[in-house]
């Protein structure tokens, strides 16, 4: 059921009920155990951690399953920014922060067409094969995918880090998009390696905006990276895949050029308009979104149930509609509040 819902609302077929996916819930083991009635945490062994998780994406009934597992190598190119706690039990949180630049002149200078690896065509094919291969496998009830995680601006911002990009794109802006067209030429073979792949669902997820939006001029977006995205897409389009897009924060004024460039649906976190997306895109595009994680995190049940209402009144009428959490829900999430938040989920689904 969940797989045809969801291809059904891929392909813009309306399914009978709004389909749906998460993000991060399965990390949030108490849920996990209240949901799945299996006594599971962060020290569990990994076979009981996979039991759960695939136990809860059935109860919650997941219908698409989001995903950018091709494996990008930078060498010894990338900036570690360090990391603030997030999954349960504080795995993730990193003080390291380390970067192989040290002025924006050397920014300036580089060209990932000469400094960064790549790997074989075979290589790059056969890594998202497996990939989706295990997707499938582990997921059967449920749309799989696989797809680029460092697109453009996210790949720059891996490599260079936030200081040393704000502080190169800002003192040279010119050199520093020639730069980036340099980077999307040599991702461009990750991009036609893909094309080469039996997959149906593309995802590209690109960070190319903060929560209050652009970070740099919005001229230089539609100079030097929507050109880029329509070179890089077009392999992908031109084999018959569905593209998804995603990006954190809210690119609401790039809305439009995002769709221009050629994808075929939009993941986004709430701070992004929806209502403008299911208006301007809704008969033509998928969009999946976009409740808050701050209302289940705080929010009463009826401001839960506000949020969901709300959702639900912008996207049922859209055929390509999937609605989500659209900023993760994270560990620290009441777990009464993630019940209610599915409970009402459920009980407006149907169309």
């Amino acid at each position: 059921m969940s797989y045809r819902d969801g291809w059904a609302a891929i392909n813009l077929e309306m399914p009978k009920r709004v389909p749906r996916t998460e993000y991060s819930a399965e990390g949030h083991w108490a849920l996990l155990k209240r949901v799945t009635g299996m006594d599971v945490s962060e020290t569990s062994p990994e076979e009981l951690k996979a039991a759960a998780r695939r136990a809860f994406y059935i109860a919650w009934n997941y219908d698409f399953y989001w995903s950018t597992s091709v494996q990008v190598d930078f060498g010894k190119w990338q900036t570690n920014m360090g990391h603030a706690e997030y999954a349960a039990g504080g795995e993730d949180y990193d003080t390291r922060v380390q970067c192989p630049f040290s002025t924006p002149e050397e920014v300036l200078d580089f060209d990932p067409l000469v400094e960064l690896p790549l790997k074989s065509r075979s290589e790059m094919t056969a890594q998202a094969e497996d990939a989706y291969a295990r997707s499938c496998r582990n997921n059967p009830d449920g749309v799989s995918m696989t797809g680029i995680y460092f697109t453009c601006m996210s790949g720059l911002i891996n490599i260079f880090g936030w200081d040393m990009l704000l502080t190169a794109a800002g003192l040279d802006p010119e050199r520093f998009g020639r730069l980036a067209n340099r980077y999307c030429e040599w991702i461009g073979a990750y991009f036609e390696a893909l094309a080469e792949v039996d997959v149906p669902v593309v995802m590209v997820h690109d960070d190319i905006v903060w929560t209050s939006g652009a970070f740099l001029a919005p001229a230089w977006y539609r100079r030097y990276v929507f050109p880029n995205y329509k070179r890089l897409f077009a392999p992908l389009a031109e084999s018959g895949k569905r593209i998804m897009y995603t990006s954190d924060g809210n690119y609401t004024e790039f809305v439009d050029d995002i769709a221009a460039a050629g994808v075929h649906g939009f993941v986004m976190e709430p701070a992004t308009d929806m209502k403008y997306v299911a208006e301007e895109y809704g008969r033509t595009h998928v969009f999946i979104g976009n409740a808050d994680t701050r209302v289940l995190l705080s929010g009463t049940r009826g401001e839960i149930r506000a949020e969901v209402e709300r959702c639900m009144a912008i996207g049922k009428k859209c055929p390509g509609f999937f609605m989500a959490v659209g900023n993760h829900i994270p560990p620290n999430t009441p777990v009464d509040s993630a019940l209610y938040y599915n409970e009402v989920y459920e009980e407006l689904s149907g169309r």
